[in-house]
């Protein structure tokens, strides 16, 4: 009798320890400009059902053999089409959440395997149906009818996908999101730039996503900021990088391209289901003005930067970064400095930094067209018709500055009536028409 109780009562702690196969142990929320993404963490795989209800709009999501150990009331609904969101029970031993919903949408679910950043995940994308879209603006300068340079600013990494953490908690994606703003604020000020943010909130977009967005916009480059990480904390320096057809060119390079490419399996995207088309641009890309664009652009950018921080390699470097792989858009990659680096991130937490490395990066972007305007474009108008501007910083000589623009120390004096070679840092000179 006694070991017949025994064992009914070992099946009862042993039943009651299985009904749960996994648990939530964390839900998020994170609000892009056309879909609404609910990440749940999990500590087990589990598998799961999605479904649509009307009269009243809701959707269900059934995941079996779970239990919720977190609360769902902190989600942050706001600006997302959801009213409401809860949770139940079902047959005993199956999570079910019930999202109430405002809008139409259509919803997508997939899950993701534990990886270096993160553990199981069940990943509940909303996308918009019926929320107007935002207008576009036309890049056409009115005063001339030619057009801007649209400059595409990506901050690396968002939402789910934080990027390096550094001391402090300090995350790479917030970093980097101010840093492109910064950069984004002082284009829109400069005539013949129309600037856009590839993400201007914290929320994840995959990697081929970002690159699709610059090309659906019509840019003319595209800029991806990031912070950079390494193992030892001693590593430091500024880089700016363009791709390599070829792999990368050092070892850290190679160590970068794989952390950065792996940030798409966040997202669920998988790196290998290229098309054939791209792949073939992709296979002859160094011989085309596009990568040979990027590495200019990107050296006058690294250059700018200098100032300001110390390189970690005095030349633009080469690797084979998956978001850098548009063939008819020049791309670059910047990595502002180490934020596992205890110094480094000190500086890149403030403000006042943010907005000196923004400054930098504008003055190597702006410069570059000015000297090498597309056609079309307001810049190669004014160049065309004389009269440019440029303000002088520190370091630039009148030959330098002569040399950079195809004109004489001569027309250029002439042009500003100088009597002799002496520039001060601010001043501003007029370019004569080459």
């Amino acid at each position: 009798m006694n070991r017949a109780l025994g064992a009914f009562l070992a099946l009862i702690v042993l039943s009651a320890s299985s009904t749960w196969a996994a648990e939530v142990k964390d839900v998020r929320l994170w609000r892009a400009p056309d879909h609404t993404r609910i990440v749940f963490d999990l500590s087990d795989p589990a598998e799961h059902t999605l479904l649509v209800l009307q009269n009243p709009s809701r959707i269900v999501l059934d995941v079996s053999n779970t239990q919720l150990k977190t609360t769902l009331d902190d989600l942050q609904l706001g600006e997302t089409p959801v009213k409401s969101i809860r949770s139940g029970v079902r047959e005993g031993k199956n999570l079910r959440v019930v999202l109430d919903m405002g809008e139409s949408v259509d919803p997508r679910s997939f899950t993701l395997k534990a990886n270096e950043k993160a553990g199981h995940r069940l990943v509940l994308d909303l996308y918009d149906k019926n929320r107007p879209t935002k207008a576009v603006k036309k890049s056409v300068t009115q005063s001339s009818g030619k057009r801007d340079l649209i400059i595409a600013i990506d901050a690396g990494h968002g939402g789910e996908d934080p990027g390096a953490t550094g001391p402090n908690r300090l995350r790479e994606k917030h970093v980097v999101l101010a840093i492109a703003k910064e950069l984004y604020r002082l284009l829109e000020k400069e005539p013949g730039f129309d600037p856009t943010l590839v993400r201007s909130g914290d929320y994840y977009i995959s990697l081929k996503g970002r690159r699709d967005i610059a090309r659906k916009r019509q840019a003319d480059l595209f800029v991806s900021i990031h912070a950079d990480a390494f193992k030892r904390k001693e590593a430091n320096g500024a880089s700016v990088y363009a791709l390599s057809t070829r792999g990368a060119t050092s070892t850290a390079a190679r160590y970068l391209a794989q952390r950065e490419n792996a940030a798409d399996l966040v997202g669920g995207v998988s790196l290998s289901d290229k098309d054939d088309v791209l792949a073939g641009v992709l296979a002859d890309l160094s011989m085309t003005s596009t990568l040979d664009t990027s590495l200019k652009l990107g050296d006058n950018v690294l250059r700018k930067m200098d100032r300001v921080a110390r390189l970690h390699k005095k030349n633009v470097e080469q690797a084979g970064f998956a978001v850098l792989k548009s063939p008819d858009i020049p791309s670059i990659l910047i990595e502002t400095g180490f934020i596992s680096n205890p110094g480094e991130a000190k500086k890149l937490a403030t403000r006042g930094y943010q907005k000196k490395m923004a400054v930098q990066i504008y003055a190597g972007i702006k410069d570059w067209f000015v000297m090498h305007p597309p056609s079309g474009t307001l810049l190669a108008w004014r160049k065309q018709q004389g009269g440019q501007q440029y303000t002088i910083a520190r370091g630039d000589t009148l030959s330098g500055i002569a040399q950079r623009f195809n004109v004489s120390v001569n027309e250029l004096k002439s042009r500003n009536g100088l009597n002799d070679t002496r520039i001060m840092v601010g001043q501003k000179l007029t370019i004569p028409t080459t």
